[in-house]
């Protein structure tokens, strides 16, 4: 059985109807209807086998969970710069927010000082899902001990018109003044965002549980 065999194998139709009303773009017909926990399930086993370098390279897929496959074996990859080559092969075909945020490789949390630079690399993409890929990964890996406040000044670059694009910033925003107040607040108060991202950001960072009562009202004094 083929991989694309295997994924019809574990097809739940009702489960694809209801994948095609969450993301835009995507036609109904390109959906399989596979649950995440089986395509998880799948790529885990697969990432162990040889057959998975040819599905590797059958870019661009026909079905959107073929993408999901494709994100979730890259993010079991052991080898860093096999696992950066493969990415940057694969990011250009990206074509939606779900396949984009799946893609969250394990292998980076070892590799930080040789992933910033890629991050930076990836975050002045004019691509919309390369741009919101670096920026995902700069929220996941560098909010936290790794954190430097220079590190809030990649997303600042970034004026793109795309919502998916302009969401991820104030995701990224919104995580930072969760985590780091004191040094995110200031791109807040000095309006350093684009006025969509600004008030995209302090919506987010509103309906955070994270952020206290107090941060929010002050937050509320800020929108533009």
């Amino acid at each position: 059985m083929n991989i694309k065999d295997e994924l019809f194998s574990l097809q739940d139709i009702s489960y694809g109807d209801f994948q095609s009303k969450l993301i835009p773009g995507i036609s109904r017909k390109s959906i399989i209807g596979v649950r995440v926990p089986e395509v998880r399930k799948l790529a885990k086993r697969l990432v162990k086998e040889k057959e998975v370098s040819k599905f590797l390279k059958e870019l661009p897929h026909k079905y959107y969970d073929e993408n999901m496959l494709h994100g979730l074996i890259l993010s079991e990859m052991k080898d860093y710069d096999i696992c950066i080559t493969e990415i940057d092969k694969f990011l250009p075909f990206v074509d939606n927010w779900a396949v984009c945020d799946i893609m969250s490789p394990k292998i980076f949390k070892k590799n930080k000082t040789k992933l910033l630079k890629k991050i930076k690399e990836w975050s002045l993409s004019e691509k919309t899902y390369t741009c919101r890929f670096g920026i995902e990964m700069l929220m996941s890996y560098f909010l936290d001990d790794d954190f430097k406040p220079e590190y809030l000044e990649i997303p600042t670059f970034i004026h793109s018109k795309e919502y998916y694009v302009q969401m991820m910033v104030a995701w990224f925003f919104a995580t930072a003044l969760a985590k780091k107040w004191d040094d995110s607040i200031k791109y807040i108060k000095d309006y350093r965002l684009d006025t969509i991202i600004h008030n995209m950001t302090i919506q987010k960072a509103c309906e955070s549980k994270r952020i206290t009562p107090e941060q929010k009202e002050y937050l509320k004094l800020l929108k533009k």
